[in-house]
């Protein structure tokens, strides 16, 4: 974390209980997932410490237009695909062949980062239909 941003016990427990999970929860979820550890954690607290958490590089926050933002402690490369039906966020963890970065050349703009991201029916919706 950077220098000036103190790692408080919530956010600790929070990012703690985060990287115990693949499921990219929400933060009303991440708030229930604390709750038995930090009872007087207000889910105010969640969110702000979920989006200094975020900005300081610790977990990824994962945002799809539409629907509610969801969280990962997962910080290594990796991809995610979302379920069009039900919203549930899986991994990729399969390398991607994407140009490099410093062969980019969009006029007016510097790239500083991609994101790739797949859309699909997850299993159990699947099952649904």
């Amino acid at each position: 974390m950077a220098a000036q941003t103190r790692m408080t016990r919530q956010r600790k427990v929070i990012l703690d209980e985060l990287r115990k999970v693949t499921s990219h929860p929400t933060a009303d979820e991440i708030y229930e997932m604390v709750r038995p550890i930090l009872p007087r954690i207000s889910l105010g607290t969640v969110y702000r410490n979920l989006d200094l958490l975020a900005e300081t590089g610790e977990i990824l926050r994962l945002e799809h237009a539409g629907a509610q933002k969801r969280f990962d402690g997962n910080t290594a490369p990796h991809q995610h695909v979302r379920c069009t039906k039900c919203g549930r966020v899986g991994d990729v963890m399969k390398p991607l062949d994407v140009p490099a970065f410093n062969r980019l050349d969009v006029p007016g703009f510097t790239v500083t980062t991609a994101r790739v991201e797949f859309e699909g029916i997850c299993d159990e919706c699947m099952t649904k239909n």
